[in-house]
């Protein structure tokens, strides 16, 4: 892995007669220490730099860099009109902070904030890792000199402290290290079935069976499962629909599994599953999994054609279907994530919002693809990046809903691997932080990975 940074220059060629700038690349090996520290600093009389007032002031701290030059890696909160701040405590990984080198220098400089930008300059010190690592001592009181009193004054000493207050180390896991000791990643589809989404026989449907190509959900249903199933040992995937009208009699349901589920012996290992399904599905009643995503495939396809679409939309149902599975494994050894496609024309929207507080508490994330020319504000809302999803006045505990709109994924140049390679990446680009912010809550580490597999060795006995 490569760390790059930016130079600017004042050379380029972009507007002809025109001199722009240019960018320089340069790269620098980054070292492949996980470890993060937690840090807390107080100062001591600082200068005053307010006319009015004493200072607001903020660190920022910058790595030292091979070519001698250096770059930002973290700034402070401000801390407002005193010379004595205590700032946050603040986590920063060592290889941020110094490229995993104890000895490698970390410049910190002192300013004092102000509104229009030109913060002043109070002072700078330096220290480096190893002598952080010392943690709260006599070693870590650093004198702020600001250079230019210095050289002009000669009763000069510093222009205040500051004082290093706490200092720890962490060891960062990832979402690999869990994958690698053996937790398992369950991966739900949910399909909509709803006749919002047009005729399937007729080229304007979401759901037009064209025998030449796949239609937007089929885009999407492979797109995402053929990298999510990379991460599922068995492979077998209960696939749901939602929103239709079941043969033989017509009634509808908001939770059935698709048809056929495809059986195979790898299946007798989700039968301990089977009795927490609903009685109103059909296809295999035995059996609700599909063999990979190409099952899953073959199943929304056969599916199509034996119910008919119908509403509402209803999201809630297929949440808690997967929140029950969730809810009877909280010890970290598997995470459950559910893939809805949908049209996005949501109908139960107050007890779908109900539903992810609910399951921001288990082991589970959601993902929604949206196909088709909607406006899904409904959808960025129960995605929660901005404003975090509540129902009856309680917040969702974390983030689990990632939503992405299939539209903006449709390549015009033609070239539809590329544009659901991109997909597959923006579809799944929280669910490693979402996975990991449950597994830190919860306190679970990961369990040591098996050592790798050595095959026997075979002696050649040869006879004389």
């Amino acid at each position: 892995m490569m760390l790059i940074r930016r130079v600017p220059t004042c050379q380029n060629i972009g507007i002809p007669g025109k001199k722009c700038g240019t960018i320089i690349l340069t790269a620098e090996e980054l070292n492949c220490c996980r470890d993060a520290v937690l840090m807390q600093f107080c100062a001591n009389k600082l200068d005053k730099k307010d006319l009015f007032g004493k200072s607001d002031p903020f660190l920022v701290f910058y790595r030292s860099n091979e070519d001698g030059s250096f770059t930002i890696c973290h700034k402070t909160e401000v801390v407002k009109n005193t010379l004595n701040p205590i700032w946050q405590a603040f986590k920063i990984s060592v290889r941020a902070l110094c490229n995993g080198d104890y000895d490698r220098t970390v410049k910190v400089e002192v300013y004092d904030w102000d509104r229009d930008g030109s913060h002043d300059f109070i002072g700078e010190f330096t220290t480096s890792y190893r002598e952080l690592s010392r943690g709260q001592s006599q070693f870590n009181i650093y004198e702020v000199i600001n250079p230019k009193k210095k050289g002009k004054k000669k009763k000069y000493t510093n222009s205040g402290t500051v004082t290093l207050l706490s200092f720890s180390v962490k060891t960062e896991v990832s979402f690999l290290d869990y994958i690698k000791g053996g937790t398992q990643i369950n991966f739900t589809v949910a399909i909509d079935f709803t006749a919002s989404n047009g005729n399937p026989t007729q080229p304007t449907s979401l759901h037009y069976m064209n025998p030449y190509q796949l239609n937007a959900y089929g885009m999407a249903l492979k797109a995402v499962g053929e990298i999510v199933q990379d991460y599922d040992s068995d492979k077998m995937f209960p696939a749901l629909g939602f929103g239709a009208k079941l043969p033989p009699d017509g009634r509808i349901s908001h939770e059935f599994a698709l048809l056929p589920c495809c059986w195979n012996t790898k299946a007798a290992l989700c039968r301990a599953r089977v009795d927490l399904l609903p009685a109103n599905h059909n296809g295999n009643p035995q059996n609700p999994y599909c063999d990979g995503i190409e099952g899953v495939m073959e199943a929304y396809y056969r599916s199509l054609k034996s119910v008919q679409l119908y509403g509402p939309t209803n999201f809630a149902p297929v949440i808690n279907h997967v929140a029950r599975y969730a809810s009877s494994v909280k010890d970290g050894s598997q995470y459950f994530v559910l893939l809805i496609v949908t049209d996005g024309v949501i109908s139960d929207m107050a007890q779908t919002k109900e539903s992810i507080v609910n399951a921001s508490k288990l082991p589970m994330s959601i993902i929604i693809v949206g196909v088709g020319p909607a406006e899904f504000d409904a959808m960025v809302e129960l995605d929660g990046d901005d404003v975090r999803v509540s129902s009856r006045g309680k917040y969702a505990e974390r983030d689990i809903v990632q939503f992405v709109p299939f539209r903006d994924y449709i390549d015009r140049s033609g070239n539809h691997i590329l544009s659901m390679a991109r997909l597959a990446k923006d579809v799944l680009a929280e669910i490693p932080e979402q996975f990991l912010s449950y597994m830190r809550t919860r306190g679970i580490k990961p369990s040591p990975a098996p050592p790798p597999y050595t095959p026997p060795t075979h002696v050649l006995h040869t006879q004389i």
